[in-house]
């Protein structure tokens, strides 16, 4: 069998499953059995499959996932999150459009507990929403900020998916957590700007409303009592793999150890917070690691029938240039977002990406995070981006997903200008890591 004919079999039956509505695991299981069947002997081949399959999940640098999912579930149901929003919401005094900023400035700290943009998405929707709505605050300066800030959680580290992207192409899974740090800080500022022009050419959008000021005292010994305490996480996520004395793995582990910490301290400790927190991590976990299961064994059976090398070679054989093979990927990445989630999407790429990042010599940390932004994006473009869907769930009833995606988009620009400046000045993604490595 040709490799097109190889391709079109296992990538094109692939999403024909997806398309036909099969979950992403049980569509990974299928192909992989019938490529096994085809390409690798039949039965003796399902005995290597499964040998694979054991193999792909049992690696020690897939530790942090059930980890950081686990420290951001015990944050959102032990409320300790809620506090930190309480907190910075009396720093803000009477600006107009204090909500949205709160949203940016409130989600940006979760991202860097919690790891997960689903979550993140979720608890702004759920805890903001309804206060903007009942001030009058227009539906786009609502879903966008929301929207845009939830994702961000998937480029601030702890970031979950950065932890699967690195272990599966074999990136640096440390120096691939800190490097989104400081690109995600430009894209914050940059929603924050973003949200200051919205508010010059329409200020009704965010109707000024009184508000009392809080004196200086109370606003210092609410940011001492519930935010400072959670830089002891952040020192522990981050800090630690910063200054090289722990593993993302062993600091996803001190993370939670000091998230528990704090609920104990806060009195906040409780059967039904763990159970809810072990249940949630559960779900996500499992089904992750089955999907993690499927993709591996895909991309071993998508080489082993040729289709992987013919893929590279027809790529490689257009003789693009450097930029232009990057937009080309970026292009793939936007419209498989269009229609997969992201695990989906970084599973069915890495096994033609990565060779190509060697050949063209790619920074393998700089793609990475790239990479990461790209997938950001697909969290909200339609029509099948997740976060849509989460804030569909928590809008008020009405609430097309067109409305949503349109209150996104210049949220999602700002996500492109950051990757052409990623582009023309590397160093944004790759200077943290060699300082980590020095």
């Amino acid at each position: 069998m040709t490799w097109i004919a190889a391709s079109l079999f296992l990538v094109g039956g692939l999403l024909f499953l997806m398309f036909l509505g099969l979950p992403v695991a049980v569509a990974f299981l299928v192909i992989n059995i019938a490529g096994v069947i085809v390409f690798m002997g039949g039965l003796v081949g399902i005995d290597q499959l499964v040998a694979n399959a054991t193999d792909s999940i049992t690696t020690f640098a897939l530790v942090p996932v059930p980890l950081f999912t686990l420290m951001g579930e015990i944050l959102f149901h032990s409320g300790l999150a809620a506090r930190v929003f309480d907190a910075l919401d009396m720093c803000f005094g009477r600006i107009r459009g204090r909500l949205s900023y709160l949203t940016v400035a409130g989600g940006t700290i979760f991202a860097t507990l919690s790891g997960s943009s689903m979550a993140n998405t979720a608890m702004l929707g759920s805890t903001l929403m309804p206060d903007m709505i009942k001030r009058g605050y227009k539906p786009h300066i609502i879903m966008g900020p929301i929207i845009a800030t939830g994702a961000v959680a998937m480029i601030i580290p702890p970031s979950s998916l950065a932890v699967l992207l690195g272990s599966l192409a074999r990136i640096d899974v440390g120096a691939l957590l800190i490097a989104g740090l400081v690109p995600g800080l430009i894209l914050m500022a940059m929603y924050v700007i973003t949200i200051r022009i919205t508010l010059a050419r329409d200020p009704d959008a965010a109707p000024s409303y009184a508000v009392e000021r809080a004196p200086l005292g109370a606003i210092l010994k609410a940011l001492a009592l519930n935010v400072l305490p959670m830089g002891l996480v952040i020192f522990c996520v981050i800090g630690l793999i910063l200054m090289g004395w722990a593993t993302p793995t062993e600091s996803a582990a001190f993370g939670v150890l000091s998230v528990l910490i704090l609920t104990i301290v806060y009195r906040k400790l409780s059967l039904s917070v763990m159970t809810k927190a072990m249940m949630g991590t559960l779900k996500v976990s499992g089904m992750m690691l089955m999907i993690i299961i499927g993709s591996t064994t895909f991309s071993q059976v998508l080489a082993f029938s040729g289709a992987s090398s013919g893929l590279i070679s027809y790529a490689t054989g257009f003789g693009l240039g450097f930029y232009a093979m990057l937009a080309a990927m970026l292009v793939v990445l936007i419209i498989l977002g269009m229609f997969m989630d992201q695990l989906s999407i970084m599973m069915l790429t890495l096994p033609i990406f990565m060779p190509l990042v060697s050949v063209y010599q790619f920074d393998p940390i700089w793609f990475g995070v790239i990479m990461l932004l790209a997938l950001e994006m697909s969290l909200a473009t339609p029509p099948f981006g997740l976060l849509l869907f989460v804030m569909a769930g928590v809008a008020p009833k009405g609430t097309t997903l067109g409305q949503i995606a349109r209150a996104v988009l210049p949220y999602l620009l700002c996500t492109l200008v950051l990757i052409v400046l990623l582009v023309a000045v590397p160093g944004i993604a790759t200077w943290l890591p060699s300082v980590m490595r020095n």
